[in-house]
């Protein structure tokens, strides 16, 4: 075990190293320099050569991305020039809000769409496994955005129920609280989220129900609800484990459209305000945070299957 979680630990420290360095060239080729942005359209190229040498942007840019890893080894990710704000406090203002929209929808897409998979899979080519199925598709081809419009349209304009607007404290015990307008942003996350879940939940259920200790359960004649629960259910979910560690950065990307949508002040506002200004190192803190995040999902998933199934040993 220790032995492979130090491999797993080598290995994902050299992937995120080489997505770094990916993603800072790719990003250094598309704007070198935020000079202009701070200096204005106004700045001449003298001004603009005097401000790059002043902040290091005039060395190589291989110079320039070991400065910046080093920073990071350090806990700098950075400064806004466009907010005037180190990178690090602007990420620590709106971590705990992010964390609490994708937490919170995970966790409702989770207790909806397991015993939701296990129901469909019992239920196998009826009424009620046709129909949510369909539900399915289409929520699960369906742009985050189209959905969120969806429920604004419904739920907040035709029928106002709900704030069309996400809360706007910087509170997080507020914006726990304050259900009337997280409901919605809350909802559009999880909808998607189930329409995933369980449609493997339902596909790991199909196979575990022709295994043969099914078989023998009901041939003792247990009831049905104990064979689904206590024969069914552990053995169907242990693909959702690695599904689950795997949606840690699609939860992410889900935030960035959903915060943006609902006026949300997250770190997928953020990065979505940070794109508009062209704001660069916002731009590569959110991207690597996102590559931490796979990288540790991964690393999660497969821990968490062994602990959950004794059979498979990591090696």
């Amino acid at each position: 075990m220790t032995a492979y979680l130090l491999r797993r630990l080598g290995t994902s420290i050299i992937v995120l190293i080489g997505i770094s360095i990916f993603v800072y060239l790719l990003l250094h080729a598309i704007y070198p320099s935020p000079a202009r942005a701070v200096l204005g359209l106004k700045a001449n190229n003298a001004q603009i050569n005097a401000w790059n040498k002043q902040y290091g942007f005039s060395r190589p840019v291989i110079e320039q991305y070991l400065s910046y890893m080093n920073g990071l080894l350090h806990g700098n990710l950075g400064y806004s020039y466009a907010d005037n704000q180190t990178v690090a406090s602007l990420f620590a203002e709106r971590l705990a809000r992010s964390i609490y929209l994708s937490g919170i929808s995970l966790l409702f897409a989770i207790i909806i769409a397991l015993p939701l998979g296990i129901f469909q899979a019992a239920k196998r080519n009826s009424l009620g496994d046709s129909a949510l199925t369909s539900a399915a598709f289409i929520l699960y081809s369906m742009p985050v955005f189209a959905l969120g419009l969806i429920l604004i349209q419904v739920f907040a304009l035709s029928f106002p129920l709900f704030n069309f607007e996400a809360s706007q404290s910087t509170s997080i015990w507020t914006v726990i609280g304050d259900w009337h307008s997280m409901f919605l942003p809350v909802l559009t996350l999880t909808l998607i989220t189930v329409a995933l879940f369980s449609r493997y939940m339902r596909s790991s259920s199909i196979d575990v129900l022709a295994q043969d200790y099914i078989k023998v359960a009901r041939a003792k004649g247990l009831p049905e609800r104990l064979v689904l629960w206590r024969h069914l259910f552990r053995n169907a979910s242990l693909p959702m484990v690695t599904l689950i560690g795997l949606s840690l950065p699609i939860l992410l990307a889900g935030n960035l459209i959903t915060e943006e949508l609902f006026n949300y002040q997250g770190l997928g506002l953020l990065f979505y305000t940070s794109l508009q200004k062209v704001d660069y190192p916002v731009m590569l803190a959110y991207t690597l945070a996102g590559a931490v995040l796979v990288v540790v999902g991964n690393l999660v998933a497969d821990i968490a299957l062994t602990i959950a199934d004794p059979r498979i040993r990591l090696a």
